[in-house]
C-alpha cells in the first residue's frame, strides 16, 4: 500500500460551520491520521496521511465541504510520509 502525506489549506466559508469536525469524521472514516485546525486568516489548514487511495477521498469530500460551508480553493501539498501520527485529531 502507498502511504502518503498532504498538506492542505482549504479557503472559503470554512470557518464556524463545523468544517473542522467534518474533516474529522472524514479522516475517521477513512483511516487517516494527522490534524486539522482553524488559522487566523479564515482558512482551515489540515496535514492528511495514510493510503493515497483514502487521502485522494478525503481530498474529494473536502472539496465538498459541510453543508453550511462554502470551499472556494482547496490548495494540496504532497509531502513525503512520515508515520507520525497515531490518530487524527483537531488543533486549537
Amino acid at each position: 500500500m502507498n502511504r502518503i502525506r498532504m498538506m492542505l489549506v482549504v479557503q472559503g466559508q470554512v470557518q464556524g460551520v463545523g468544517f473542522r469536525y467534518f474533516t474529522l469524521r472524514t479522516a475517521q472514516e477513512l483511516q487517516l491520521t494527522g490534524w486539522v485546525r482553524n488559522r487566523a486568516d479564515g482558512a482551515v489548514e489540515a496535514v492528511l496521511e495514510g493510503s493515497s487511495e483514502a487521502v485522494s477521498a478525503a481530498l474529494k469530500d473536502l472539496r465538498r465541504g459541510p453543508e453550511g460551508g462554502h470551499v472556494e480553493a482547496l490548495h494540496a501539498e504532497e509531502q513525503p510520509y512520515r508515520g507520525e501520527f497515531n490518530c487524527f485529531e483537531v488543533r486549537f
